[in-house]
């Protein structure tokens, strides 16, 4: 199993200026004769999926890099909640106490008005959730990644890969803020860099699957709403919820068909205003608590994102998080299927590294166990995006809520690397 970085109070996100290593870079020399420095392995994208990728690697002895073409620490759309899977791997990775967001251990879940109220009972080592804001998350990962040996540069913007002659990818290209650029050569490029990934264009990875669903999200953040709960409501043709997270602050979001918010989408500088009508035509008593409440942040949303799952690794490449598999946020799993998938990535290719011979079966493992353990959230969320008649819809929530129980139960109980195959 991993071993757990430090506890205690994350230090600020430092940035590098440089490309560090915690082991010595290996060498190869170009066409020239020149000595180059080759990691093992960099790591295109450091927030959740890239950032747990690297940290896990790093633990295990491997030296690393991240690349992010952002500045961080910074926001990124997120609807914030962590399914209880989620939770599970934070807390074995002994970060869970460094995250900072209220833990919640309630759910409300009202339907038409008719609200039922449950604990979140303690299942696979946890005994609440948390939603925080992706900036802080973001953060911690980061950092520890950092404490565990890789290395971090900001404001790099990866322009393609290295191949060699037989066509495996190298390395990457980049240019820094300035236009300089660079190459980083690596036994294996990792593409993290999230829904828009340019990595995985770069790769050529194919698309198994695909769909658009024609719904939308759209959400905020409101002060002085007094929930220390999630709430989820449901409507006919409507979906909203509250997520408690950081500065007392809750996450307050709506998901509904695309052309039903189309007065949401269209409403420019008055977007908060149309975000409350909506909310309190749909859900009356939240509409009621936000508009009592105070709207602190612009109303941020997405129109119909894909959904797609792309093949994962090839040679010398791999992708992670929402560069390799994506979903509608109604179902509320990405940071779960980034944490998730970055552990499977983690053990193949520390697999892969330590013995090439096995690389091949390796990587295969790690496309056959997210697929896997994806399916079934993967379904529900096409289902979900529908919006089928609200008895249908409330049923798929029930077998959801049964899905992450189970999921977090294979979490807690996630095989150490040697166990991922049989070499």
């Amino acid at each position: 199993m991993w071993r757990n970085v430090a506890t205690g109070p994350p230090p600020r996100l430092h940035l590098v200026s440089k490309l560090p290593a915690a082991i010595p870079p290996q060498s190869r020399r170009d066409e020239m004769g020149r000595e180059m420095s080759r990691y093992d392995v960099v790591v295109v994208g450091a927030r959740c999926a890239g950032a747990a990728t690297a940290m896990l690697l790093a633990e295990l002895g491997h030296d690393v890099v991240m690349v992010d073409k952002a500045r961080l620490p910074s926001d990124t759309l997120s609807t914030h909640a962590i399914a209880r899977g989620g939770v599970v791997q934070l807390a074995r990775w002994g970060l869970l106490d460094r995250i900072g967001a209220p833990p919640v251990r309630k759910v409300v879940f009202d339907i038409e008005g008719n609200a039922i109220t449950r604990p979140i009972k303690d299942r696979a080592g946890v005994d609440s959730l948390i939603a925080p804001r992706r900036h802080l998350l973001d953060g911690v990962l980061a950092d520890a990644a950092q404490q565990s040996g890789a290395g971090l540069v900001t404001g790099l913007k990866a322009t393609g890969v290295l191949r060699s002659s037989e066509g495996r990818v190298t390395g990457i290209t980049a240019h820094t803020s300035s236009g300089d650029r660079l190459e980083l050569p690596a036994r294996f490029v990792v593409g993290a860099d999230g829904r828009q990934s340019r990595m995985a264009g770069f790769m050529g990875a194919e698309t198994l699957e695909h769909f658009t669903p024609t719904c939308s999200t759209y959400y905020t953040y409101v002060a002085g709403l007094g929930s220390d709960s999630f709430e989820f409501h449901v409507a006919p043709g409507a979906y909203a919820g509250v997520f408690p997270t950081h500065d007392d602050l809750a996450c307050v979001w709506l998901i509904q068909p695309t052309d039903a918010l189309d007065p949401v989408r269209t409403a420019g500088s008055a977007r908060i205003p149309a975000f409350l009508q909506a909310l309190e035509q749909l859900v009356p008593g939240l509409g009621r608590r936000v508009r009592a409440g105070r709207v602190t942040a612009p109303v941020r949303g997405a129109v119909e994102l894909p959904n797609y799952l792309r093949r994962p690794y090839g040679p010398g490449w791999a992708l992670v998080g929402d560069a390799g598999y994506h979903r509608d946020p109604i179902t509320g799993h990405g940071i779960t299927d980034a944490f998730r998938d970055a552990e499977l990535l983690a053990t193949a290719l520390d697999l892969s590294l330590r013995d090439p011979k096995v690389e091949r079966a390796a990587m295969a493992s790690y496309q056959d166990v997210r697929d896997a353990m994806l399916r079934e959230v993967f379904d529900l969320t096409r289902a979900l995006t529908a919006f089928p008649p609200m008895d249908r819809f409330v049923e798929l929530q029930i077998q959801l809520s049964v899905a992450l129980d189970r999921e977090a139960e294979q979490l807690a109980g996630f095989p150490g690397r040697n166990d991922l195959i049989a070499c």
